[in-house]
């Protein structure tokens, strides 16, 4: 079709709901220009929020006219074609007039947008390492009753080098703090430094794991702690998106898996083994954190499929029997799949194994309590607590999930504007249905169970937390009657019901 006016879309990378949107564009032989506001400078961004007032994606304008989300367009294509026609018909006929939105200049767009091939560089310490396998020195100890398996003493390898190097001691001893250092093994008993001494040390390749990872140890030297964690979330959302369905609402996880950039993702993934983490800052941790943990949950989908309940398991059942005879109602969600799904999922990172659940609660939320959880993630001799946030993010809930009607208009999380990013993308969530709704006539504020599940995030009781949203809010009618209830301290908090759906092929 024609247009004299112009269709804009505003959206990001792997955004099920601008997908739903531009594919009834599509469908509807409207054509339109896309807008991705994740390879743009964020004054294109806020721009589009001056503008709408409207901090999530898409946002649609037929010239000059804001159509809004993706959820107001299909309301008015489905209930309001009156209207939907003449708002074509202008579009045939009239150029975009002065007050329409304009495209941002092409020459604009981030040139890093998306991530390169990535080449391995070899660790030169990755030599050494073979070289201790093939020793002699790796192998089961005992001291007294306690049995090392698939260990070395710090005092042998400090000898072999010494007599195989040629060296003197001192060197050798700094060659193994170097070697522990850079995680390429560890202290059995979690002390960091290297000893020339009666000490067992076991190498990272050693180690039982689960870790989806740990298939193979890299050879490679560590990347930049940010750049990686984002070019791990840009890599999974691109294939994200290209696996997505058209109608958005499906992934296709096992032709993800099969593909050729899977390949390169895994490569990529391997590359945490070693990364040095110790000495980032709050910011570096919560973005890298947040991106990685968003690319292990759709890594763990390929490789072993999303968490399911029992209903889900009892319909393949049913299936397989080719039954025809009404199923009964489903049974209630059974959340231990889920439960176990983030505590058993996990990457090995700077040399250590972090669950789901050890990201979320142990670093993000500063070694707090979760869900269903009896002890914190860690204990204090633990290593892993040293990279733990000293005071927890309430923020990083609305960053690791997106479960609203409209996403953020956020690819990737960078640590020197991930506060502001993850400040976004609450707003995005508390603006939607999924996140907080209002009924002002009964004076009740209906909340997601995020709210209840982490309550001692946002406040100490359902008023702490109210105001707690309200101040997160986007300005706008909604924070207005927030504001009115919270003045009128004459309100109830009742909870949505959570979705735990999943979108699988």
């Amino acid at each position: 079709m024609e247009l004299e006016g112009r269709i804009l879309v505003y959206s990001i990378l792997g955004c099920p709901h601008c997908m739903r949107a531009k594919n009834t564009l599509q469908d509807m032989d409207l054509p339109y220009t896309d807008v991705r506001l994740d390879i743009y400078p964020k004054e294109v961004r806020e721009q589009l929020k001056a503008r709408t007032g409207k901090s999530t994606v898409p946002q649609i304008f037929f010239n000059a006219h804001y159509i809004g989300g993706n959820a107001e367009f299909q309301k008015l294509v489905n209930e309001d074609a009156d209207k939907l026609q003449e708002l074509i018909d202008e579009l045939i006929s009239t150029p975009p007039p002065k007050n329409a939105p304009v495209p941002p200049d092409p020459s604009t767009a981030l040139e890093t947008a998306d991530p390169g091939e990535f080449t391995c560089q070899a660790d030169e310490y990755s030599a050494l390492v073979k070289e201790l396998k093939n020793s002699g020195l790796i192998k089961d100890h005992r001291k007294g009753l306690t049995s090392y398996k698939k260990s070395f003493s710090g005092k042998d390898f400090v000898d072999w080098v010494v007599n195989t190097k040629g060296i003197e001691r001192t060197v050798a001893v700094e060659m193994g703090q170097h070697l522990i250092e850079s995680h390429f093994g560890h202290n059995i008993k979690s002390n960091v430094q290297f000893q020339d001494a009666d000490v067992y040390f076991r190498l990272l390749e050693d180690e039982d794991t689960v870790a989806l990872n740990g298939d193979k140890i890299t050879d490679c030297k560590p990347l930049e702690v940010n750049l990686l964690g984002e070019d791990l979330r840009k890599l999974i959302l691109n294939l994200h998106a290209a696996f997505l369905s058209r109608d958005g609402k499906e992934v296709d996880y096992k032709g993800m898996g099969n593909s050729d950039e899977f390949q390169r993702y895994v490569a990529l993934a391997r590359t945490l083994q070693r990364v040095k983490i110790e000495s980032c800052s709050r910011n570096e941790k919560l973005a890298f954190f947040v991106n990685v943990y968003n690319a292990l949950v759709i890594h763990a989908n390929i490789v072993r499929g999303p968490p399911v309940n029992l209903w889900q398991r009892y319909k393949v059942w049913l299936n397989r029997l080719r039954l025809v005879t009404p199923p009964p109602p489903p049974p209630p969600v059974n959340l231990w799949q889920r439960y176990k799904f983030f505590n058993t999922v996990k990457y090995i990172i700077g040399g250590h194994e972090y669950s789901l659940q050890d990201m979320e609660n142990g670093v993000l939320r500063a070694n707090r309590k979760g869900v269903g959880m009896l002890t914190r993630p860690f204990s204090k001799s633990d290593p892993r607590l040293g990279i733990a946030l000293e005071h927890p993010e309430p923020l990083i809930h609305f960053g690791l999930v997106c479960g609203a009607k409209s996403c953020p208009p956020i690819k990737t999380y960078s640590a020197a504007e991930v506060m502001e990013q993850l400040q976004l993308a609450a707003e995005a969530f508390v603006d939607g249905p999924d996140g907080c709704e209002i009924d002002m006539a009964k004076k009740i504020v209906h909340l997601s169970m995020i709210f209840k599940w982490y309550q001692e995030d946002f406040g100490n009781n359902d008023e702490q937390v109210v105001q707690w949203i309200r101040d997160h809010m986007q300005e706008g009618e909604k924070k207005n009657q927030l504001t009115e209830l919270i003045n009128g301290k004459k309100f109830k908090v009742k909870y949505l019901k959570y979705d735990w759906s999943v979108n699988s092929k």
